[in-house]
């Protein structure tokens, strides 16, 4: 923009009205720590709701289209734990360590602690948002999805079917891929996507030139797994061990943390709620990190609770 265009908007007030929008969107943020890159299902009062969207392949320079990553979420005698695991880049983390332990000292208390220390497993990938009900705003743009182990094996059973008659297809696939059409209801007490199902095989859109822009207006996903997003081993231990009540172990917990849980607790007005595992997710053999014990159940509504106890514990 130029010095004249600027003195333009300055008279026509446009600016003035562009700052007021973006300070009701932080507001309404509380506070602006949302990433608006995230698209995320919204479901009405009963748990249902539904949408289509356009898994997208690899961005440019990347090779994967989505990442992987896991994170632990829960609250001790000394506060929230809300961290990304080491685990996710192949390395040591305390919490993995001390529920391998917790897990193998074969008592059904030691397995309980485990399971509400459990890591959490999370996909990102890129998307293309057909259809949002909901919120038609979002229709025609490429944001960021965030999703859990249900929806990734509707992804690779698109890949691998399990029967002969169908066709395998790759559901990042511009030319070859198929809509996904996300479906969500409420099913004692947890958000279900079973019903979600993939379209029939198409192009996403009839002209190459406007999937190339699309292409070209992804996001980065490597950014969310690389190394300046993990605290290293020392720091999470230490936040670990007073997390946990350990004896003398010193205070780590920055002010801002301390204002969140005090605001929590006085806007509750008890305890804040545990994160607790949803039925099934665990078999009864293998170590704690093994991946027959990772949530077979993981769902989006795991992710609300995530971003919600982070406000706690954001450090």
């Amino acid at each position: 923009m130029s010095f004249a265009d600027l003195k333009k908007q300055s008279k026509l007030g446009s600016l003035t009205q562009k700052l007021v929008k973006e300070v009701e969107k932080m507001n309404n943020n509380g506070g602006g720590s949302a990433d608006d890159r995230f698209w995320k299902l919204e479901c009405d009062k009963s748990g249902n709701g539904y949408a289509v969207i356009r898994f997208l392949p690899a961005p440019d320079g990347e090779d994967l289209p989505f990442v992987k990553l896991y994170s632990h979420a829960f609250q001790g005698p000394g506060g929230w734990y809300i961290e990304n695991s080491l685990t996710t880049l192949g390395q040591k983390d305390p919490v993995s360590e001390y529920n391998s332990m917790l897990w193998n000292n074969g008592t059904d208390a030691g397995k309980d602690a485990a399971r509400k220390q459990k890591r959490k497993l999370t996909y990102i990938s890129n998307i293309y948002v057909v259809k949002d009900p909901a919120n038609p705003q979002n229709e025609g743009k490429v944001m960021l999805y965030k999703y859990g182990k249900k929806i990734f094996d509707k992804l690779t059973a698109a890949m691998q079917p399990e029967f002969e008659d169908e066709e395998a297809i790759d559901p990042f696939d511009f030319w070859q891929g198929a809509n996904f059409k996300l479906k969500a209801k409420n099913v004692a007490g947890y958000r279900n996507y079973d019903s979600s199902e993939f379209a029939a095989q198409s192009a996403l859109l009839d002209d190459d030139d406007a999937m190339e822009a699309i292409w070209k207006k992804q996001n980065s996903l490597s950014e969310f797994t690389a190394p300046d997003q993990f605290k290293d081993y020392d720091a999470l231990k230490k936040r670990l061990d007073y997390v946990l009540g350990n004896k003398g172990t010193p205070r780590f917990q920055d002010q801002e943390t301390v204002e969140a849980e005090e605001e929590f607790r006085a806007s509750n007005r008890g305890p804040a709620p545990q994160v607790t595992s949803t039925p099934g997710d665990y078999s009864t053999g293998g170590g704690f990190n093994d991946p027959d014990i990772t949530p077979s159940n993981s769902s989006e509504e795991e992710d609300d609770t995530l971003a919600y106890f982070a406000k706690l514990a954001e450090d």
